[in-house]
């Protein structure tokens, strides 16, 4: 059964009805994200009640049993501006966070509802082509922030923050790769920060198309809750003829962004304190050289990216 809802805020009218039952609060909030800019942990919605209290993110809407296109009242703010973004964000530091997801990927990996959720965004979620698909190309998806650029610390711009070898690094993967940028945060910011970044009408590479939070998925982890995650489900649904678990890797600097997919998901080193580390930062410099290395394979898919600087060393000593 689908949901349909009709959120009010700031004197407008959203409507919403590409939910399910089977689907969250916490999924509701990030559809409303993807239309108002409200933050998940920034919406307030007032009526959302289980027997008498507010609904937790995980409630599923279905045992809310709300009528068709019941109004929500919402309250919250969006971050406005690019200045904000690139001021030092409060506490919520999900690096730190961050998990071994060893233990919990089997357990989350093949679940029902979380095949269900994937196939319902690669139905739902519209890709903005920006350069098509290359025949024979491997696919890169790249994380935004502490993965190609320190948003914590100030700047009088994202150069400053950008990381060390980023357009060199994306330049020579873009030989072998084709190239999606996905983040966590809404499309309006993602824009904002390549074309801050200089990445988006880069002479040198091309980027296919840019993934936001609306293309995530909520998954129940047995250990820590309901947790976030960046399924490639996604991208393979949509783009089954040229991407699959054996030609694509996906960088990232929060390991639980890949529960979905372990054997893709390379956990890069944060990079942050840019002013101190900018000098020092090679990480990208030596992950071309691993992209270059394992674009020889067939098959990435006996591949442990957990040890990438083990197999670059033995790589470059023969």
């Amino acid at each position: 059964m689908s949901v349909s809802v009709i959120i009010k805020w700031g004197g407008q009218e959203y409507s919403i009805s590409s939910l399910s039952e089977e689907d969250t609060v916490m999924d509701l909030k990030q559809s409303i994200k993807s239309l108002t800019g409200v933050l998940p942990e920034r919406q307030k919605l007032l009526g959302l009640k289980v027997k008498g209290k507010p609904a937790e993110d995980e409630v599923k809407l279905g045992s809310l049993k709300l009528k068709p296109n019941t109004k929500i009242m919402m309250m919250g703010t969006r971050e406005e501006s690019l200045e904000e973004v690139l001021a030092p964000h409060p506490e919520n530091d999900d690096v730190v966070n961050d998990f071994d997801i060893e233990e919990e990927v089997i357990e989350v990996e093949n679940r029902e509802e979380n095949l269900a959720k994937i196939a319902r965004r690669v139905k739902d979620y519209k890709v903005e082509e920006l350069n098509p698909p290359r025949e024979g190309k491997r696919l890169l998806v790249l994380d935004v922030d502490y993965t190609l650029f320190d948003h914590k610390s100030c700047a009088e711009s994202g150069q400053e923050l950008m990381r060390p070898y980023l357009h060199e690094f994306l330049t020579s993967a873009y030989e072998d790769y084709d190239i999606v940028i996905w983040s966590a945060t809404s499309m309006k910011w993602i824009d904002a920060k390549m074309k801050e970044l200089g990445v988006t009408d880069n002479p040198n590479y091309k980027i296919t198309f840019m993934l936001d939070s609306a293309a995530m998925i909520t998954v129940h982890t047995p250990k820590r809750g309901v947790v976030e995650v960046k399924p490639l489900g996604v991208i393979w649904g949509k783009y089954g003829e040229f991407y699959n678990r054996r030609n694509t890797i996906m960088f990232d600097d929060i390991g639980r962004n890949f529960l979905m997919n372990p054997q893709n998901g390379l956990k890069i080193r944060p990079f942050m304190k840019a002013h101190l580390n900018r000098e020092k930062d090679r990480e990208l410099y030596k992950l071309s050289q691993y992209l270059k290395e394992i674009a020889k394979l067939e098959d990435f898919s006996g591949l442990n990216h957990k040890h990438w600087e083990r197999y670059l060393s033995k790589r470059q000593h023969h």
